[in-house]
């Protein structure tokens, strides 16, 4: 709506003025609000002005912003019952304004307690017609309502609506976007950081070695006997075997370690140790793992199997090394590992 589409009032050309800047200087909802409380005061003659946002789902109204010139005092930040409130009396009775609260609603604790003689609102409405809250102007004295002011309330109200669409538009592109940019960075199926996370992640981790004096562990887990599962017993416990590992290899990750699916039945985990400890902690992250990954496992459906363990290869990261090549180096210490585990079956 044209912010200079101002319904005729006793309000001065400074304050249409003013109007126009609030609404086009603002790029939040508070920085439209505040200017628009006190042309309102101006507007309606009333010393307390303020906007409310209804959460219907405690039934519970707050005061968002507030603007008080006088001896009557709206607290920004109270939270009042819904049910209770002038504002839900004034909706539900369709009645914009009274100088008389008293005998209008005589019965309201909240308006009794604040001392509100006169008041008007009118509803705050998103694009979708939902009531988000109410703007509003009062008195601790009884007052008329100056000529035309219900309609820049209308106005004023409108403007808020079409903010508040505007905020909340960006907050579901923001949270959209943050689902996506997780969806693409998580593996479907178990849950974990994918190929892609997984990537990232390695190079990060491997320039940080190369600043500090640590050394980066890379294993990697294949699940021997995974297509055995899948052809046995079908692709849905597959998945749940799979889901089954990773929570194993989840719950046995020290602080700091990094697992993800690399794909299929491949998973990689990231671990961190001081360069004196590296031998040592290679062989003691390959125990950890394959414990974690061996033994009995609940597939739910009465369906259970006893798991041999997968190969578990784990390398300590050549420095200044790529990504690519320290994982394909990593895979290479698995299949010796393999190789050595069939030979032993053998």
């Amino acid at each position: 709506m044209n912010a200079m589409n101002v319904p005729a009032t006793s309000a001065s050309a400074p304050s249409v003025l003013r109007l126009a800047d609030a609404v086009t200087g603002a790029n939040t909802l508070e920085q439209l609000v505040r200017p628009l409380l006190g042309l309102l005061e101006e507007v309606t003659g009333l010393e307390s002005t303020y906007l409310t946002m209804i959460d219907d789902a405690v039934g519970v109204q707050h005061i968002l912003y507030s603007r008080n010139s006088q001896r009557l005092r709206i607290p920004e930040g109270l939270s009042v019952p819904w049910h209770d409130t002038l504002c839900k009396r004034a909706l539900d009775e369709q009645r914009t304004y009274t100088e008389d609260v008293a005998d209008c609603w005589g019965d309201s604790d909240a308006a009794r307690a604040l001392g509100i003689a006169t008041y008007a609102s009118t509803p705050v409405r998103t694009s979708d017609g939902v009531v988000y809250g109410t703007l509003c102007a009062a008195s601790d004295r009884r007052r008329p309502m100056a000529a035309g002011g219900d309609r820049v309330m209308h106005l004023f109200a409108q403007l808020i609506g079409q903010q508040v669409d505007r905020e909340q538009t960006i907050e579901r592109l923001q949270r959209d976007n943050d689902a996506l940019a997780v969806s693409a960075s998580t593996d479907s199926v178990t849950g974990l950081p994918n190929r892609r996370a997984l990537m990232e992640e390695l190079e990060l981790r491997l320039a940080h070695s190369d600043r500090e004096r640590s050394v980066l562990l890379v294993a990697f887990v294949d699940l021997d006997g995974f297509k055995a599962i899948n052809d046995r017993h079908g692709h849905e416990a597959g998945d749940r075997f799979l889901q089954r590992i990773a929570s194993a290899l989840t719950r046995s990750a020290r602080t700091g370690d990094f697992c993800a699916r690399l794909g299929g039945d491949e998973f990689v985990v990231l671990a961190s140790a001081p360069d004196d400890e590296g031998p040592v902690v290679v062989d003691s992250l390959r125990e950890r793992l394959q414990r974690a990954t061996t033994g009995h496992f609940d597939l739910g459906d009465a369906l259970s199997i006893d798991y041999a363990g997968p190969s578990v290869g784990v390398i300590p990261a050549p420095k200044h090394a790529g990504a690519d090549d320290v994982l394909a180096q990593a895979d290479a210490a698995m299949y010796a590992i393999k190789r050595a585990r069939k030979s032993a079956r053998s």
